[in-house]
């Protein structure tokens, strides 16, 4: 089967056998939302044809009322030629001479205009998506800095970027992915300072993909463009943002950016296990204070990671523990093993969790208090839990939303439930060598060939530092060295 990229089908001159054409492969006539509009133009009949959701009524208003005046003469020799150069105010238009074109244009948006006796047809994008208004994202909010976020439509996200990029470098290629839904994916990058090897991998892949429609938008083009690469590695090999602020500061270091229409979510590559940690909130404190916050982050993804199995693993082996620690652990031997009650604890606040994200938000409060307090205390009450099981799981799941990426932080919570098991199971070694399985995955794992641990495996003294602490924005003045940036430096050294 012949892809619509690959068929052909010259505009008949005959107005008719276009029009039945656009009945027969995009249903004109017979979808109530796709409008065909008969006028004449010059003594000839003419045919307006456009979704109705994605016109511009009063820019299609002038342009028929500015067209239904004319006369033969004025678009004499070439009449769609006249009407292209002369009479078609509207900046963004263009001619084409193939239907199955112009029928992807008409669902793309743009309304396309026929002409009886020509063989090309006119695009006219007046379109305009419905949309939602600018907002700051709910999974990366704070307390100072801007409140804009990127919605489900490309064009204005692009103005949101474009509006902090104004680089004369910046450059957008689009490709269009999904043999049915043909979705809009742009990537974006500086070309001068973007590494263009990464960039031709990047286009490749997006190229590659193969299906008819990426329904999960930014998700289904992921797994596309990571297909082989990271099948059974939980840890994510890209970053996703809202944000066009932390957008341009991945942009101007040298990451290359995909966006896909509908997605309010942008893909960052490559990245390093360090960038899902960083959050913009560090950027708009002072530095002492916004290196106090990242050292605190990186103190909860630890907890995040192996808080629950390192309690556990003392609590049942209690020759391990120092004199010191000797109050880790039940004092009452438990009515259920620990092992279980810790995994009924992950699935009861993955179960709130899952609640408050179908519950409506007038409710969401109250069931949170119901789940997190009232069913707590019950369950220690009548003897099934200890309470402190209770207060590491609680205290586990507060790291565990502190962690800004949220696909890094599901990673970890997968990783935290196998720990779990192997150190109740197995004990000790078993948990040990499970961490240190784990530490060799991240070390093994590749973004786009940058080292996943990267500034620690390979080692980079400048990049640990920036790791570590959260540098002046004076003293930012070269870009990470792992990405191969054709620019290395954002400003000059101080003389």
């Amino acid at each position: 089967m012949k892809t619509r990229q690959q068929r052909r089908q010259p505009i008949d001159s005959d107005l008719q056998k276009n029009r039945e054409f656009l009945a027969d492969e995009i249903g004109l006539g017979e979808s109530f939302d796709l409008v065909g509009k008969e006028f004449t133009v010059a003594g000839r009949d003419a045919l307006l044809v456009g979704v109705d959701g994605f016109m511009k009524d009063g820019v299609l208003l002038f342009i028929v009322d500015s067209l239904t005046h004319l006369s033969r003469e004025d678009v004499l020799p070439k009449p769609m030629n006249s009407l292209y150069t002369k009479f078609v105010g509207y900046i963004e238009c263009e001619l084409v001479d193939d239907m199955y074109e112009a029928a992807d244009e008409i669902l793309t948006g743009p309304v396309v205009l026929f002409l009886d006796g020509e063989e090309q047809c006119m695009v006219i994008d007046s379109r305009t998506y419905p949309q939602r208004a600018v907002d700051e994202p709910d999974l990366e909010r704070v307390m100072r800095g801007p409140r804009d976020g990127f919605v489900e439509t490309l064009v204005t996200n692009l103005a949101l970027l474009r509006r902090r990029v104004r680089d004369y470098s910046l450059r957008v290629k689009l490709a269009t992915v999904g043999a049915r839904s043909q979705t809009d994916v742009a990537v974006l990058y500086l070309e001068d300072v973007a590494n263009p090897d990464t960039v031709a991998e990047v286009l490749d892949s997006i190229e590659a993909i193969d299906v008819d429609g990426v329904s999960m938008t930014d998700k289904s083009v992921v797994e596309f463009m990571t297909l082989g690469r990271s099948r059974l590695n939980p840890f994510p090999v890209v970053r996703n943002t809202e944000r066009p602020d932390v957008t341009a500061e991945y942009l101007f270091e040298g990451h290359v950016v995909v966006m896909v229409d509908g997605s309010p979510s942008v893909i960052l590559l490559p990245v390093t296990f360090f960038h899902h940690l960083q959050h913009a909130e560090e950027f708009h404190e002072s530095v002492l204070n916004g290196t106090f916050i990242r050292l605190l982050r990186y103190f909860g993804v630890m907890i995040a990671w192996v808080g629950t199995p390192l309690w556990l693993m003392l609590a049942t082996n209690e020759h391990l523990l120092p004199d010191a620690l000797a109050i880790i652990g039940p004092r009452e031997p438990p009515n259920l093993p620990l092992l279980l009650q810790f995994i009924f604890g992950e699935a009861g606040i993955e179960l709130i969790r899952m609640g408050l994200v179908h519950t409506p938000s007038a409710l969401a409060t109250s069931l949170g208090i119901i789940g997190a307090v009232l069913l707590g205390e019950l369950a220690v009450e009548v003897g099934l839990f200890n309470s402190e099981v209770i207060l590491y799981v609680i205290v586990v799941a507060l790291a565990y939303f502190a962690i800004p990426s949220w696909e890094m932080s599901v990673s970890l919570r997968l990783c935290r439930i196998v720990l779990l098991l192997i150190a109740g199971l197995v004990g000790p070694l078993g948990l040990l060598i499970a961490f240190l399985f784990n530490v060799l995955l991240l070390a093994l794992t590749r973004s786009w060939g940058i080292p996943y641990l990267w500034p620690l495996l390979p080692f980079n003294w400048s990049g640990f530092v920036d790791v570590i602490y959260r540098r002046p924005v004076t003293a930012m003045r070269r870009r990470p060295s792992v990405l191969r940036p054709g620019d290395p430096t954002r400003a000059d050294e101080p003389e």
